[in-house]
């Protein structure tokens, strides 16, 4: 059993615990830390851990194994280089950092230490994100064409003004960080590095400086094009949709489990003929968070790694930077 630390008990972090707090015979949390105790003193008895004052009193327990971070993005690097000089493994909340160099030395940092580095991006673990990955590798899309993605929630209306998520250093680009990066990193893992993108990204609605309406270009290395938009002001939603000669696939719904697969068929369309059966799978009840967090605890015990590679992570924060660099300049931005 992982004895593990949450930093940063908002919202998320304590969905976060939630998710295997008492379900989990991998990782438990028995201690936490957040800016103001007060708020979350409730929620820590509930759940049977113990908070301490600062990040740094979690350091110095001898006891614990892991570090969760569920912070600011720009405090990410000194918090992981922090923890691995502790000798304190590190799950981190996407994205990692917010610059290539950045995370290049946070991942240098627990390497040296020989701790675990792992980054939340849960959308990996889903078995929508696994069908999709079989009918890549195994041939059945065929050459691929296209992907489009859009991501969006409504949080960015409901967001104070001294919120860190509404502090557009934070957050650039809208809805890219909190949400954004889970497409990008879906398309890596799927279709393979990123060579460009361009970006538009503005505000028309949140009352507060982050934009909520962003769309994204980007040409793969392998010569398929894509798209993504990220909202902060409409409805939860989630879906993805590839194009291959072989066929499409479809996920949908916030939570993925939504799954379908359409084959092109061998011949046009014309009127009522050529119809094409769709295969429907539905992955409802699935938990995206215990399955990342178990496989963190797992690689922290010594057993397989964790399965996202270093070197997607830092490709996705250069694309970030990239977008980033292209919605500043209005132009293309080759991706670093």
């Amino acid at each position: 059993m992982v004895n593990a630390a949450i930093v940063g008990l908002g919202w998320w972090g304590q969905v976060l615990v939630n998710s295997v707090q008492g379900k989990s015979d991998k990782i438990k949390f028995t201690h936490g830390a957040t800016r103001t105790k007060s708020k979350v003193q409730d929620f820590a008895d509930e759940k049977g851990f113990e908070l301490v004052d600062s990040f740094e009193d979690l350091l110095a327990i001898d006891d614990l194994d892991a570090i969760v971070l569920a912070t600011p993005h720009s405090k990410h690097r000194e918090q992981i280089e922090a923890a691995a000089a502790a000798g304190k493994h590190v799950f981190c909340e996407k994205p990692i950092t917010l610059t290539k160099a950045d995370a290049e030395a946070a991942i240098a940092a627990c390497h040296d230490a020989g701790v675990v580095c792992s980054v939340g991006f849960n959308r990996r673990f889903h078995p929508s994100i696994a069908e999709a990955k079989k009918l890549v590798e195994d041939g059945t899309m065929g050459a691929l064409m296209h992907v489009e993605g859009t991501m969006c929630a409504p949080n960015g209306m409901f967001l104070s003004a001294d919120a860190w998520r509404a502090d557009r250093n934070e957050t650039p680009v809208g809805g890219l960080t909190p949400m954004g990066v889970h497409v990008i990193d879906a398309y890596i893992n799927l279709f393979g590095e990123i060579d460009e993108v361009y970006c538009q990204s503005f505000r028309r609605a949140v009352p507060n400086d982050t934009d909520d309406t962003s769309s994204m270009l980007f040409m793969f290395k392998n010569g398929m094009s894509g798209y993504m938009a990220n909202m902060l002001a409409t409805a939860p939603s989630f879906r993805m949709q590839a194009f291959g000669l072989g066929g499409s696939f479809e996920i949908r719904k916030p939570d993925l489990s939504s799954f379908e697969f359409t084959p092109n068929g061998s011949g046009p369309i014309t009127g009522a003929t050529g119809k094409v059966e769709a295969v429907s799978k539905d992955f409802s009840g699935f938990s995206m968070e215990n399955a990342e967090l178990e496989a963190f605890a797992t690689a922290c015990s010594g057993g397989a790694a964790y399965p996202v590679p270093d070197a997607d992570v830092v490709h996705g924060i250069a694309v970030v930077e990239a977008v980033v660099a292209s919605a500043a300049s209005g132009k293309p931005v080759k991706v670093g």
